[in-house]
Order: structure tokens, then C-alpha cells, then sequence
């Protein structure tokens, strides 16, 4: 199925319906008087998270919601039956824009979140309605109102906890299938993905822990213009909680077996260079991502174990640019070498993703207590059935923590 994270659609909540004019005749009644029954109000529109979807497919072919219309009155003080209101269920991390201002007006982030998007047109009066002491044979009833409508861009952000990024081919599709569930398609050549794949990631039982990962089309050179494909969804990272930006290892001995004077610096440096590639790519498609934690790992660093030295050469030049890139040191294991086909170190760089998630989650939660909100975030180890939300209160934007930031 083909991935759809983008779609516009028009709304229309439906209209009232007209009250009646009618005069009660019966027999031996001579002088029954007006009897007009109300219209019935007009359906209204309802936007609902559902965990079930996973893309805007559906949108693609139905672009057209109108909710009934509510039924005429009719004598005797019938009142017409109200229109029956819709519900359009959305993926969760879907975001509702007007489209004609590109507003954001609801940001769908709990599964099962219900939202009022129109509202039913309210039924006409009949001309009951309208009797009086000096009125008494009014001929005259109200139309119905119309119902509200509106046009809107649904754009849809995966909610995942952690993102793997990286060159094409550097292995991210092979970790996400190794530490979850998930099972994308998996080839020895670029763009191999297409679309973004989500696992959960168990670390067992008794711990009792777990998150979600994405895996993110592989971004190349000029990836904010449009080049390549991780562009078109580099918006799916923007929520995450911690990157893991992956290196190819093997390009290192690729350009060492080049013909020609390929020193070791020299394919060390074009190492790096491919590292920074990526960091400058997200910087101007959005200049917060530069702030997000991120972890760096060498993948396939089993074809690099044959020579220990130049293994740790290129963790000392990768640690030298990321301290100077970040402004602060990294980690004490990073960057890590992994080997997501063997699972070599697999397992550590699992758990290092594990202490940014919950610290995030925990930054999360300390905010909700202090405004009195409720999670905006999926916890994926917790009964989403107990989530409740108050939406009349406004949605406030979470602070920007420094603790958690690991880049200047």
C-alpha cells in the first residue's frame, strides 16, 4: 500500500431542517390552530485518532465529507429527526490545517481523541413556534440554518520515539528488523526504502519497557530541496525523542582499496564528512533538529574488525567533530560501533536509546503535572484505554528542556 501522509479534504456539517406550517384540522375541531413542528438540527462532523491507520490512504479517493441534513417538521408538533453526525477516523499524528491559512487547528496526539471540526445547522421553527395572544394564525415557519463547513490539509507526523537516519544503504532497515518486529524491505542497494517503517522495541519481560522507532528513507546531499526521498519525510522526526544516525562503516575500506594515494586520513575525513552531511541537510530543513539528542553509530563494523587500529581511529575522528560540532563532549561509548546483520553491540545501543526515551517521558510528565495536562505523547506501555482529555482547556506548547540536549 502505497504510503499517504498528506491529503485535502472538504467538511460540511449538514443543515437544518425547515419547521412545518401547518393548521390542525379535524373533525368537530373547527379552530385547531397551528400545529408546525420543528426542523431537526443537521448533523455535525467529528474527527477521531485511531490507532488502527497508519497513512492517509483513504483520503486519496474520498476528498468530500457532508454530514446529513436534519428532516422537515410536520404537523400535529412533529419535530423533524436530527441528521446523524459522522465520524472520520484519522491516524494518530495527524495535524488538521485550514487550508486557506494553513492554521494549525487540532493536533491529534492520543489515540481516540474525538474533535468537533463543524457543527450541524439548527432546525427551522414551525409556526407553532410563533403563536401568541395577538398572533394566533401565523403562516409562516423558519428555513434551517446552515451547517458549518470548511476546507482542511491533513498532514500526518509519525509518532515514534526514536528515528534512524542516515545515508541510503547504511543499515537502518537491518537494525529496526533486528530490535522489533518490524520487517521492511531489505536490499544491497540505495533507496530501498520508500517509505518510513515503525517497530516497537521490547527490551523484556521484567523490565517492562518498550518504544517505538522509525526508520527513515536514507537523506543524501541537497535532501531539504527535494533530492533524493528521506525529504518528503523528514517531518516524521520532528516529534521523536532521541536520532540514531547511522554510518556505513564500509566506505572506509572502500576508498583505502581505491587505486590511487587514498591515505587513511583522507578516507577518515570523508568519513566524517558524510556525517556532517546529514547534520546540515536537517539544519535546513528545520534548525531545532540540530538541538535533539542524537546518537552516533558505525554500523557493519564487523568488516572493520580485521583492524582494530583503524577502527578506533575513526571513533577518535568521529568523537574530535562531534565535540566540535555539539559544543560538548559526547557520550562516553560514542560513537558505537554496532553490527545490526550479527546483532554485535545491537542490544547496548538499544538500551542507550531506552535513557533518552524516558527521559524525555519524564520531562513530559513533570510538565503535565505542573499545568495540570494530560500526556500529548503515546506511551506504548500503558492501557491507552484509561486516556481521557479535557479539550476545552488550550494546548500548551512544552518547554524546551537543556538537560536533554546533547547538541549547542
Amino acid at each position: 500500500m502505497r504510503f499517504i501522509d498528506e491529503a485535502k479534504i472538504s467538511v460540511s456539517a449538514g443543515k437544518g431542517g425547515p419547521g412545518c406550517i401547518s393548521f390542525r384540522r379535524e373533525k368537530f375541531i373547527p379552530r385547531g390552530g397551528p400545529d408546525g413542528g420543528d426542523g431537526g438540527d443537521g448533523g455535525d462532523v467529528f474527527f477521531v485518532a485511531s490507532e488502527q491507520l497508519s497513512t492517509l490512504q483513504d483520503f486519496r479517493y474520498k476528498r468530500i465529507y457532508n454530514a446529513p441534513a436534519g428532516m422537515h417538521g410536520s404537523g400535529s408538533n412533529k419535530s423533524g429527526k436530527d441528521g446523524l453526525d459522522i465520524e472520520i477516523k484519522i491516524p494518530v499524528g495527524t495535524i488538521l490545517k485550514n487550508s486557506e491559512t494553513g492554521e494549525i487547528i487540532k493536533d491529534f496526539e492520543i489515540p481516540g481523541e474525538r474533535w468537533q471540526a463543524c457543527s450541524g445547522g439548527r432546525g427551522g421553527k414551525g409556526n407553532a413556534h410563533f403563536v401568541s395572544s395577538t398572533f394566533q394564525a401565523p403562516k409562516f415557519a423558519q428555513p434551517g440554518e446552515e451547517g458549518t463547513s470548511i476546507s482542511l490539509t491533513l498532514e500526518l507526523k509519525l509518532l515514534a520515539d526514536a528515528a534512524l537516519i542516515g545515508f541510503p544503504n547504511a543499515g537502518k532497515s537491518t537494525l529496526i528488523s533486528r530490535i522489533s518486529a518490524a520487517r521492511p524491505k531489505i536490499a544491497d542497494y540505495p533507496f530501498t526504502t520508500l517509505t518510513p517503517n515503525l517497530g516497537v522495541v521490547s527490551l523484556g519481560e521484567e523490565l517492562g519497557e518498550s518504544y517505538v522507532v522509525a526508520d527513515i528513507p536514507g537523506l543524501i546531499e541537497g535532501a531539504h530541496r527535494g533530492y533524493g526521498l528521506g525529504h518528503k519525510f523528514l517531518k516524521h522526526i520532528e516529534r521523536t525523542s532521541v536520532f540514531v544516525h547511522m554510518i556505513d562503516g564500509t566506505h572506509l575500506l572502500e576508498e583505502l582499496t581505491l587505486p590511487g594515494d587514498n591515505s587513511t586520513e583522507v578516507a577518515l575525513e570523508h568519513l566524517v564528512d558524510r556525517y556532517q552531511v546529514i547534520r546540515k541537510e536537517l539544519g535546513l530543513f528545520n534548525e531545532a533538529l540540530l538541538h535533539k539528542p542524537e546518537i552516533v553509530v558505525i554500523n557493519k563494523g564487523d568488516v572493520l574488525e580485521a583492524d582494530e587500529e583503524l577502527l578506533e581511529r575513526a571513533r577518535q575522528s568521529i568523537r574530535t567533530r562531534l565535540a566540535s560540532l555539539r559544543g560538548v563532549s559526547p557520550e562516553a561509548g560514542e560513537p558505537y560501533v554496532i553490527s545490526a546483520v550479527s546483532g554485535k553491540g545491537v542490544n547496548e545501543l538499544a538500551f542507550e536509546v531506552l535513557k533518552y526515551v524516558k527521559a524525555r517521558r519524564n520531562q513530559i510528565s513533570r510538565f503535565n503535572k505542573e499545568t495540570g495536562m494530560l500526556s500529548l505523547r503515546r506511551d506504548p506501555t500503558k492501557d491507552q484505554a484509561n486516556a481521557e482529555s479535557d479539550h476545552s482547556k488550550p494546548k500548551a506548547l512544552l518547554p524546551d528542556d537543556p538537560s536533554l540536549r546533547r547538541n549547542a
